[in-house]
């Protein structure tokens, strides 16, 4: 903070803003990496073990870890599209930490993946401003799972706080995001409004109904002027998800029928895709699953689109099927058609798109974050005076309006897409950090 005001600092090359994106040689090398390079050790017993079946799997392997092996951001995703099968490649970690059922091996490793991407900023950060940096405001969805509840929540905002302990960090604390969103739109307030933020990030949809204004700017107690809260885990990934769901995945198999007339099931076309669901990831790059795919194969109509299926399981192409899709979205809210390009080992199948399919396929998350608008606007009892969308998301007409569908009349305002969180967080942190 400078005088009040936000500066953000460069976290990739020149670009203020990382994807929260990682990729390294095996999942296993995160842990050992955090270890041999960083010097963070394990944070308890379920830890350790982690780490020790780690380095015994990478040394099997002969893999020797060296310290630029891991990449972040944008330079994770080129590494990983450039030869998917050899990486292990994760993205937006933060939608699946609450996830229910979770084993303490699977929540001990997340805490890795979080610590690991944490330590990365936080060295970037202590590079641009040449100090240590100790206190941090974490921004943290509503419901960072939209079944599990408060459990969920305390499971989430635990892996976050471990991680970020092991990173560095001294002095931690947590906002939710639509709130810190809020507090850098009442930084140009002039006078109070009720407001409703509407933060549509990756992997999470939050809305907050809040008074904001001159009366409020700078208290440290702000739960008054919070009158109602409503979040849950649907955002731009699920926009995603869905599109190459509906539009993509025919070359591959779906809606095609055995020889017995009977139509391929349906989650083996959507687990591949389902970046945002740890078990539906699971079940499909599963051994038992591949035993599955040969027998589907062998008794299909058209063979050759589950041998495609089979090359997603055996090259992990999950990831580049929605990187088609994401940018099938992005390009779709400015032209009326766009050609996919999904890249296979002995083909490119493209695959012509048209803007109304796209609007077609994504009607199931997009009817949720709409609910979402409504819900906090009904537990507030008040209709607000403007609407501030955030969240990377928010930039997709197709959402803001939406969102002027469901408050018809109530102006719509906009600031920095991906940096009004972030400076909402900084201007909480000097409140927190005096």
């Amino acid at each position: 903070m400078e005088q009040g005001s936000p500066r953000l600092l460069p976290l990739e090359n020149t670009s203020f803003y990382i994807p929260s994106t990682l990729c390294a040689p095996t999942r296993e090398s995160v842990s050992e990496y955090l270890y041999r390079h960083l010097d963070i050790s394990p944070s308890d017993k379920i830890g350790e073990q982690v780490l020790r079946s780690a380095i015994r799997f990478n040394r099997d392997e002969g893999i020797e870890l060296e310290p630029d092996d891991l990449a972040f951001g944008k330079a994770a995703l080129d590494l990983y599209l450039e030869d998917p099968r050899d990486v292990y490649y994760v993205k937006s970690p933060k939608s699946f930490l609450g996830a229910s059922g979770l084993h303490e091996v699977q929540v001990s490793f997340f805490e890795d993946l979080v610590c690991a991407m944490m330590a990365n900023i936080k060295s970037n950060a202590q590079a641009s401003l040449n100090v240590d940096v100790t206190d941090t405001v974490i921004g943290r969805p509503i419901n960072f799972h939209g079944r599990g509840g408060d459990v969920a929540n305390q499971q989430a905002e635990s892996i976050l706080r471990k991680a970020a302990s092991r990173a560095g960090f001294k002095n931690i604390e947590f906002q939710f995001e639509p709130v810190a969103a809020g507090l850098e739109y009442e930084a140009t307030l002039d006078k109070d409004q009720t407001v409703l933020v509407v933060d549509i990030g990756g992997g999470t949809t939050d809305c907050s109904l809040i008074q904001m204004g001159p009366s409020w700017k700078g208290q440290s107690d702000r739960s008054a002027s919070l009158l109602a809260h409503s979040g849950q885990r649907v955002g731009g990934n699920d926009l995603d998800i869905y599109l190459a769901f509906k539009q993509m995945m025919t070359p591959f198999g779906m809606g095609s029928q055995m020889n017995a007339g009977i139509e391929m099931p349906l989650t083996q076309f959507w687990n591949p895709i389902a970046i945002n669901n740890v078990e539906a990831q699971r079940a499909f790059y599963s051994r038992q699953n591949l035993a599955e795919l040969k027998l589907l194969q062998k008794e299909a109509q058209h063979p050759e689109r589950l041998a495609r299926l089979i090359e997603v399981f055996h090259e992990t192409l999950g990831y580049s099927i929605i990187r088609q899709a994401e940018e099938a979205k992005i390009a779709l809210s400015d032209v009326v058609s766009h050609t996919a390009n999904i890249r296979l080992l002995q083909e490119t199948l493209q695959i012509d798109i048209e803007r109304q399919q796209m609007i077609e396929a994504i009607e199931s998350p997009k009817s949720k974050m709409s609910e979402l608008v409504k819900e906090a606007v009904e537990q507030g009892g008040t209709k607000p005076d403007a609407i501030f969308m955030t969240g990377g998301s928010a930039r997709s007409p197709i959402l803001r309006h939406a969102v002027e569908q469901q408050l018809p009349n109530i102006p719509v305002v906009s600031g920095n897409y991906f940096g009004s969180v972030t400076a909402g967080l900084a201007r909480w942190a000097e409140i927190c950090f005096k």
